[in-house]
């Protein structure tokens, strides 16, 4: 093909739900990609919806910390079927007029992707893919990540997208822009190898506040509640060299401090990966903090291991535990037992952490899940010194779980990734009860 260079316009959507948050949530992917395009000879604009830091938002939250933050927001009609909630549903992100001015500045593409993250936030892309078509009349649009992934059939039909790419990796996007624009040059470099990959495209951000860091894909465990080994099914891990390469360049050429990881697995054979990147972390003198939002695994914490997360910077650790109810698990998972939980907890104290810096994600509104579960949980974190975070249960297509789901659900959720929100407890057969909620709320703060 020798098509000139398309010039193309990546888009993270707005959100639609009951509640959001930026917790340390950049389009990861999408940045990669708007990377990967550029080292490709192409052009690349980049628009966030999500944008906290857009020149029209209001002052941001004083008590936001480390890049974390509310997002703006405006209250719109509840999705149809989920009437019986009795909680707000809002946009959040940038108002729609900022956004058709930004459109309006932009130059037109020749192409649009747009990504996708939580499936149940599909009413936010078609939103803000509608918005698109009427700025861009002709531009043919793109859709890909997690949503458009796990409920592909769906996407393809709802979404509003010229066409849906699912899946992992580069080859299968950059072979759909290749056929959408003809263009598809010769590659630069082995998109199988993650090293090889450009660093993503933070500087198309309005502000740098953070990193995101990723330093492997997959995941070994098979989690029935997880979709992991559904969206990344290969296992990859990138160099400790590399990884520690990228952080000083983020420190040093942009003045990041705050570095988030996005690993499923991030300490799995830690000798062999997290332990050399932290340890060159350390030799490199850098005065860094990490932050773990997506959880880390609990069974590889040792009092060594610990000691050097402290002396490296770490900051936020969020343990997996999920429950504490050990001995009903293993149709959950297989990651860590009592002993381990509370030996972790005890090494991470040693080593200097606080109680408010740990934190053990524990899930709540499982299929069959009693909420006395959830309390006893909460109960035994809260004795072991840390801070029990409810992590209310997400219905997910292709994992193990989902049939369990499906017939527990008092929604159709097979029928429609809105009813799979984990805002309304969809497989609470008693429906949203903000009693319920408000209790769990108050035990995991200790009130």
């Amino acid at each position: 093909m020798n098509a000139r260079a398309p010039h193309i316009l990546l888009v993270n959507p707005w959100i639609h739900d009951f509640a959001a948050y930026d917790y340390w949530a950049k389009p990861l992917g999408l940045l990669l990609l708007a990377a990967a395009l550029r080292d490709h000879g192409m052009g690349v604009d980049y628009i966030d919806c999500l944008d906290r830091h857009h020149p029209r938002a209001p002052f941001q939250d004083p008590r936001a910390r480390h890049g974390r933050g509310p997002y703006h927001k405006v209250r719109i009609p509840k999705p149809a079927g989920l009437d019986d909630v009795p909680r707000r549903f809002s946009r959040y992100g940038i108002e729609p007029e900022w956004l058709a001015a930004d459109l309006a500045a932009a130059p037109r593409p020749d192409l649009i992707l747009v990504t996708s993250l939580m499936t149940y936030w599909y009413p936010g892309v078609q939103e803000t893919i509608r918005m698109l078509r009427r700025a861009f009349p002709g531009v043919p649009v793109l859709l890909g990540g997690v949503y458009a992934t796990l409920c592909t059939a769906h996407a393809r039909q709802h979404a509003g997208a010229d066409e849906v790419v699912a899946g992992e990796g580069l080859r299968p996007v950059m072979a759909r822009i290749a056929a959408m624009t003809g263009y598809g040059p010769a590659w630069r470099f082995d998109p199988e190898d993650l090293d090889a990959f450009p660093y993503p495209a933070l500087d198309l951000q309005r502000e740098v506040g953070y990193a995101p860091l990723l330093t492997s894909t997959g995941c070994p465990f098979s989690c029935a509640y997880c979709a992991s080994r559904y969206l990344a099914p290969k296992r990859q891990v990138r160099r400790p060299e590399a990884v520690a390469a990228e952080i000083r360049f983020w420190h040093e050429a942009y003045g990041i401090n705050d570095f988030v990881f996005y690993d499923d697995a991030l300490l799995i054979r830690p000798e062999r990966h997290i332990i050399p990147i932290l340890s060159a972390v350390i030799e490199m003198g850098l005065n860094v903090r990490f932050h773990t939002p997506n959880a880390v695994h609990i069974r590889e914490i040792d009092d060594p291991l610990a000691t050097l997360m402290r002396r490296s910077g770490f900051e936020t650790i969020r343990l997996g535990l999920e429950t504490t109810a050990f001995d009903d698990r293993s149709a959950l998972d297989r990651k860590v037992d009592a002993q381990q939980f509370l030996a972790a907890v005890t090494c991470l104290r040693r080593a200097g952490f606080s109680p408010h810096q740990l934190g053990a994600y524990l899930l709540a509104g499982l299929p069959g899940q009693r909420i006395s579960d959830v309390e006893q949980s909460i109960r035994t974190v809260r004795q072991s010194g840390i801070t029990p975070v409810i992590a209310h249960y997400t219905p997910i297509p292709h994992t193990p779980m989902w049939a369990a789901a499906v017939a527990a659900s008092r929604y159709d959720i097979a029928a429609d990734p809105i009813f799979t929100n984990n805002a309304v407890f969809p497989c609470r057969t008693e429906g949203f009860s903000w009693e319920v909620l408000t209790r769990l709320k108050q035990m995991a703060q200790g009130e």
